[in-house]
């Protein structure tokens, strides 16, 4: 082989690298999935939307059913309002409920969508989920059980002291 092949061949392997880091780099930023499904949009609102971000996960049972089109403030209620894009393929009923879940103990947050009862009438575009639960904020969590331990330390010497 000349030193021609091997120029070639060391080119195609550096394209062959550049197109893997742009690969990795759509799926880190959530943009791998890109498709020109027909989607209609749902609203929930959330008191706490924690680490939510725009183009993340819609689930239902696992499986991506849509996109987070925007996230915005209501200024009357100042609660977080969070458009979401589910593909039109895909129908819910008008009780099923919303939740901002993590993948995994310290993933990405995605919103997790579970159906109502199959008899209602499902979801028109543009409705608003009524039943939804925010985010879970691990370092709430973390301080709460500081907070109660401190407690717990408190009140235990008192306890101790009584006598039977």
């Amino acid at each position: 082989m000349g030193r021609r092949g091997i120029e070639t061949l060391v080119g195609l392997f550096v394209l062959l690298g550049i197109l893997g880091l742009v690969f990795v780099a759509l799926k880190a930023a959530n943009l791998g999935g890109l498709s020109a499904a027909d989607t209609y949009p749902l609203f929930a609102n959330f008191d706490n939307i924690g680490g939510l971000k725009v183009r993340a996960p819609v689930r239902s049972a696992g499986v991506t059913v849509g996109r987070v089109a925007s996230i915005s403030l209501d200024p009357k209620r100042y609660q977080g309002v969070v458009r979401l894009e589910i593909e039109s393929g895909v129908r819910f009923p008008s009780d099923s409920s919303a939740r901002i879940l993590t993948s995994g103990l310290l993933g990405d947050q995605y919103v997790g969508l579970e159906a109502g009862v199959l008899d209602e009438k499902p979801f028109a575009a543009g409705d608003t989920i009524r039943q939804t639960q925010s985010a879970v904020v691990l370092e709430s969590l973390i301080g709460q059980f500081l907070f109660n331990k401190a407690a717990d330390a408190g009140a235990a010497p008192a306890a101790s002291g009584v006598s039977k």
